[in-house]
This record gives C-alpha cells, structure tokens and sequence, in this order.
C-alpha cells in the first residue's frame, strides 16, 4: 500500500531588514555536472567592465524548477500587461559589449544588412 499523501509544507519566508536589493540587466548561466550557476550582472552604457551583482548556485533540479516558475510568471504578466516584446539577440555577449565599437574605416554590418534589405 502507498502511505496516505501528506499536506503541502508551508515555509514561513524572513526577509532580512538590512536585505539590500541590487538591479541586474543580464546574466551569465554556467554549469558544473551537479550545479547551476547564475550570474547576475550590471552592464551600464558606455562601460566595457560587466560587474557581477549576485551569483546564485543550485542543483540542476531546482534550476529547473525556477525556470517553471518564471515561465508560469511571465505568462502571468504577459496576460494582465500585454506580450513583451525582446530586442533582437547579439551573436555572443563580446558582441553585446562591444558591438558598437568599430575600427576606424571597417563597415557597419548593421547598416550593410539595412542596405540590403
């Protein structure tokens, strides 16, 4: 016989006074063969330095299950304010840094596709 289920668990969550917030524009996910990593960072215009705010590490399950809950979240949001709209995804985050740097005289591929176009 299976043993009768048992009544969800209800945490009691405690958020530190002196809990300071911090505001990140990206990430960086890596993976070991038992963790997640995410690294949670600050990239500001004009700055190539990208300062990382927080790390979070956990086990590949629980990644899983935060990528549940923010999926479940943003079509939450999406329902109540509208479908979001991303910007166009840079080849690899040097291009998201420094893609508007050129050396002197090279092309804009930007504006050669735009010409194409």
């Amino acid at each position: 016989m299976l043993p009768p289920p048992t009544a969800p668990r209800k945490l009691q969550l405690e958020i530190p006074a002196n809990l300071q917030a911090v505001y990140a524009n990206a990430v960086i996910v890596s993976q070991t063969n038992s963790e997640i990593v995410l690294d949670f960072i600050q990239v500001l215009p004009n700055d190539p330095r990208a300062r990382v705010q927080a790390r979070v590490v956990m086990t590949p399950a629980n990644a899983k299950l935060l990528l549940r809950a923010l999926g479940a979240n943003l079509e939450r949001y999406e329902s109540l304010h509208g479908e979001l709209k991303l910007p166009p995804q840079p080849a690899s985050l040097a291009d998201q840094l420094f893609g508007g740097i050129r050396a002197e005289g090279e092309p804009d591929e930007r504006q050669d596709q735009t010409d194409r176009e």
